[in-house]
């Protein structure tokens, strides 16, 4: 499931630095499949997540906001291999608990 992403034009270009990842590649995630949790560091005064997802069979991290039926994106990078791990270890697990 695509679904339509919206981001700031500064936290792109920020983004692309930093990560060397457009934001916009996040309309590319099967929303349906993103495994997220809500970010509870700190008070960003709207509920933001952490999510994980595949992008051209490469894993990414995800941070976003819900505003409708539209995700605003803040953040998008490849994930690391302490994330790949975990990812891997949860969906063979869902799918074992789903079996």
């Amino acid at each position: 499931m695509h679904m339509h992403v919206t981001c700031d034009p500064l936290k792109n270009e920020s983004n692309l630095a930093k990560h060397g990842v457009d934001l916009s590649s996040a309309a590319y995630l099967d929303w349906s499949e993103v495994m997220a949790h809500v970010d509870t560091r700190r008070d960003y005064r709207e509920v933001r997540e952490i999510g994980f997802g595949v992008i051209d069979e490469r894993l990414f991290c995800v941070v976003f906001t819900q505003r409708g039926d539209t995700m605003h994106i803040i953040s998008l990078r490849k994930a690391n291999h302490r994330e790949v791990r975990d990812y891997v270890e949860q969906t063979q697990n869902r799918h074992a608990d789903s079996g």
